[in-house]
């Protein structure tokens, strides 16, 4: 353990975390860590619905007893823990599965093997696969999930330096508000069991578990200048098992059960699928009237789809630069969903020619969408104006009404069409702030 308490934990809780073998962040002297000055930024007024209500300050008021500075998965989950105000700095590159690999989480009755023989189709049939194997697949789940799920509590900013690095984690946001995440790098969180869903689309799909951000009825969250990737350890580098791609992530930051007031900016997502999901039920429930998120000057580059998908939001997406040169990988941009409201206005993307502009809107039962302003270009050719939502409804049935119903009033700032490129480029991802 690092000298001194960590501050915020009461000395019984410090004393059962050292006698389970967990390192215990130590908090900062005054003076004795240079806090940037962007980790004690709060959102500002009117930048997107993080600005909403109470607005989102994080851990931007932590006296110098809460300032934490961490270089490990365990330190980190201590640090990030309670509602006191904090700031969590992120130091160098931390591992959440601490070099483990999956054979160490696997359950001793697990076999992968074992398990596609008995769950195939063929034999199985297509009904949920349950029985010892898929008993022994869960628990091997759980076990993974010990160590790379990491709560993270109320009042906090979570801010990189050094470079920072988050390999195999999932931050959870669950049932919290006022959560600041800035400058982190964060790098393939893997699910090494991922579930069979055989009745997942007309063939069946492979479902795993772990998003790098993973916000469950959390309030008031900004999620700013973080970079997202699965790094070396690509989709498409993974075999194929019971006829379809053996899918090893999930999102990279989903928004679901009636989180609200969520501000996303200049973050730098790249070369993953499912990139980030708003609203995980179509049924009516906790996310009526919820799930209102700004999304602004993102760079969303060789991703699959969900950028966002979305259900009952009301979602501005504005500025943000569609980078989709990648026909292979590339399924959509915008899922308009059950009861959902995109606006999206002055959006860049940059696109293939194998990629068609009638791709980039994709109807999941939702009924209307506004779009203005979008601007595109193939390769180095010239740059044109387009509506890609006219491109959907000239290419399907039914369409989609053209009027979202409602119009953005929080918003930093509205660019021209034409400079989001420049713009984000230059500001979108990790490590463009200061460290």
């Amino acid at each position: 353990m690092h000298a001194g308490l960590r501050a915020g934990l009461t000395a019984a809780t410090v004393a059962g975390l050292v006698a389970a073998g967990v390192a215990v962040a130590a908090a900062a002297s005054a003076g004795s860590v240079s806090v940037p000055s962007a980790a004690r930024q709060a959102l500002a007024a009117n930048d997107g619905w993080g600005s909403a209500g109470t607005g989102t300050t994080g851990g931007s008021a932590a006296d110098d007893a809460h300032v934490f500075v961490v270089h490990t998965r365990d330190e980190l989950a201590a640090a990030v823990a309670g509602n006191a105000p904090k700031i969590v700095l992120l130091s160098g590159t931390i591992d959440a599965n601490e070099g483990r690999g999956c054979d160490a989480y696997a359950d001793p009755q697990y076999n992968l093997q074992a398990y596609l023989a008995a769950y195939d189709p063929a034999a199985w049939g297509k009904v949920a696969p349950s029985g010892p194997l898929e008993d022994a697949r869960v628990r091997s789940t759980k076990n993974q999930g010990l160590k790379v799920k990491i709560d993270v509590g109320a009042n906090t900013t979570i801010y990189g330096v050094r470079n920072a690095r988050l390999i195999g984690g999932n931050l959870l946001l669950t049932n919290v508000s006022n959560v600041i995440v800035r400058n982190v790098t964060f790098v393939d969180a893997h699910d090494c069991f991922p579930a069979w869903t055989p009745t997942d689309g007309a063939d069946g799909n492979w479902n795993s578990l772990y998003d790098s951000i993973t916000l469950s009825g959390a309030t008031n969250v900004w999620l700013d200048h973080n970079s997202f990737t699965d790094g070396d350890n690509q989709d498409s580098n993974q075999p194929v098992y019971l006829g379809r791609p053996y899918q090893v992530h999930d999102g990279l930051a989903d928004i679901i059960k009636g989180s609200d007031y969520v501000t996303v900016s200049y973050n730098n997502m790249f070369e993953h699928d499912k990139s980030m999901l708003i609203g995980s039920t179509n049924t009516p429930g906790v996310d009526v009237g919820k799930l209102r998120v700004t999304l602004h000057h993102n760079r969303l580059a060789n991703l699959g789809q969900r950028m966002p998908r979305v259900r009952f939001g009301q979602v501005d997406v504005y500025n943000n630069y569609y980078y989709a040169t990648d026909e292979d990988t590339f399924v959509y941009a915008l899922g308009v969903g059950v009861q959902s409201a995109i606006y999206a206005e002055n959006n860049f993307v940059l696109r293939s020619a194998d990629t068609p502009l009638n791709a980039f809107v994709y109807n999941w039962g939702g009924t209307v969408m506004t779009e203005k302003g979008t601007l595109a270009r193939v390769g180095t050719g010239p740059v044109v104006a387009v509506n890609l939502l006219d491109e959907y409804n000239q290419a399907f049935d039914p369409d989609i009404a053209t009027d979202a119903g409602w119009t953005p009033a929080l918003r930093a700032s509205l660019d021209a069409t034409a400079d989001v490129p420049r713009i984000v480029t230059a500001n979108a991802g990790a490590n463009k702030l200061p460290a």
